[in-house]
């Protein structure tokens, strides 16, 4: 069945239009007539989160489940919150996009976005039913909690060697982008005694520094900081604080997949020196859109890769299903499953200070060390009533030219010399495509190829 409003994770609109208050409330009405139990809530720092978070909560108590506001904070400290505390959560959150949208991201007792079932259920008691409205007397009630973000904190530093880092005396430029990153990261950086630099750490929903994507184009002045003034390293987060991206000492940015295979490559090596005492196995869990070299450094390191469909609630279900190690997607977005079953950009740039400092290199030489494959990753617009025709236009032309397909998520296209993956985003009106190849002329070819493809068949 096909979904009427839940896309990758969530629902995302731009507010106002879509997303209105009257929206928010009767979907959260929708979601709390499922749970039944105690909810909660968070958001990021978008000029809309107040407005669409206090409608949700309306919703919420209207169904009979208590409230738990826990502010504004990462959407990992949220899912940390739920996983040890409560029935069911919300993030009001949407991620990277510009501030004209935002978004409602509901997870289960676990933390992890919700599955197939529980969307379509809540789809269709919003389309189709009513949700439960409580009678008067067992309305919900609303409490807060304001101590959890720095429970949270507390619980990334437990996971990395403090002291190591605190030695090498890392100098650290900052740039969160104006999210919900203010909150936590800044703290956190300084409590593993790096020298701090900040850019863009003011909280401020317009987000007036840069977009909220950390994407290379959006980074320029933290590049230009971190060779300016000497930095060891640039740490980037999103506007919700999920991802993580790095830019090394000499300003060149470090693809996510490359954050992704360092740090699977560390949690690989101290599972096999702890051997039988650490409880989870060496699976790595990622998407069918992330580098070969994630595969790579598993052979290397007695590590086995399951892939899934794009989509980190997809990522962190397979890793809980599994037991897994490690997991993550080729964007920054890394999963720690014994901390929180999402992603989480605390703890990844934790994690990357300590390989710094255990190894005592650089991040350019840390990465230079990684396998070496090519990328290129493109996008172009699209209305959303056309992405499935095109997709099966495009899977029966590229079948007849005799190319081996993966079909999990889009059209995945295997040529000798490397793969283009072409997939409708869930968030957003555009399609993505990927490619990756052993030289960066053939991976631009691909990808440019992907794109003449939707664009054949889009109008």
């Amino acid at each position: 069945m096909i979904k009427r409003l839940f896309g990758t994770f969530g629902v995302r609109r731009t507010v106002n239009d879509v997303l209105t208050p009257e929206f928010a409330s009767r979907l959260a009405a929708s979601y709390g007539s499922l749970i039944k139990g105690k909810v909660a809530i968070g958001g990021d720092t978008r000029t809309t989160t107040p407005m669409i978070k206090h409608a949700i909560i309306a919703g919420l108590m209207s169904s009979g489940c208590d409230v738990i506001d826990l502010g504004i904070l990462p959407t990992p400290a949220v899912q940390y919150a739920v996983r040890n505390y409560y029935d069911g959560g919300i993030i009001v959150t949407a991620s990277h996009n510009p501030p004209k949208y935002n978004g409602i991201k509901f997870v289960d007792k676990y933390g992890i976005g919700l599955g197939d079932a529980d969307e379509l259920a809540i789809e269709k008691m919003y389309f189709d039913g009513e949700p439960v409205r409580a009678s008067w007397e067992s309305i919900g009630n609303l409490f807060k909690n304001d101590k959890i973000i720095e429970e949270y904190i507390e619980e990334v530093l437990k996971r990395v060697d403090v002291e190591k880092i605190k030695k090498a005396k890392l100098k650290v430029i900052l740039d969160c982008g104006s999210g919900a990153g203010c909150f936590t990261a800044p703290i956190i950086l300084r409590k593993l005694g790096c020298e701090l630099i900040t850019l863009n750490s003011q909280a401020d929903g317009f987000f007036p520094g840069r977009d909220p994507e950390p994407i290379e184009a959006n980074l320029k002045d933290l590049i230009s900081a971190v060779k300016n003034l000497g930095a060891d390293l640039g740490i980037a987060h999103d506007g919700d604080a999920d991802r993580t991206i790095c830019i090394d000492e000499k300003g060149n940015f470090v693809l996510g997949d490359k954050s992704f295979s360092l740090v699977e490559k560390r949690m690989l090596k101290e599972k096999n020196e702890e051997g039988l005492h650490k409880k989870a196995n060496n699976i790595i869990v990622t998407t069918v859109a992330t580098s070969t070299a994630i595969y790579d450094i598993a052979d290397e390191n007695n590590g086995e890769v399951i892939a899934t469909a794009v989509g980190d609630l997809l990522v962190a279900r397979k890793l809980m299903e599994e037991n897994g190690l490690f997991g993550g997607e080729e964007n920054g977005g890394l999963i720690f499953p014994d901390f929180v079953y999402g992603r989480d950009a605390a703890l990844s740039a934790a994690k990357i200070l300590e390989i710094i400092a255990t190894e005592n290199k650089k991040l350019s030489e840390l990465v230079e060390e990684l396998p070496v494959y090519y990328s290129e990753k493109m996008k172009c617009q699209c209305d959303d009533d056309k992405k499935q025709k095109i997709m099966n236009n495009i899977a029966e032309e590229v079948s007849k030219l005799g190319y081996d397909l993966d079909t999990t998520d889009g059209v995945k296209i295997f040529k000798k010399d490397g793969w283009v993956i072409i997939r409708p985003s869930g968030t957003e009106p555009i399609f993505r495509c990927f490619s990756e190849s052993n030289s960066q002329k053939n991976a631009t070819e691909m990808a440019n190829w992907g794109i003449s493809l939707i664009e054949k068949y889009k109008n």
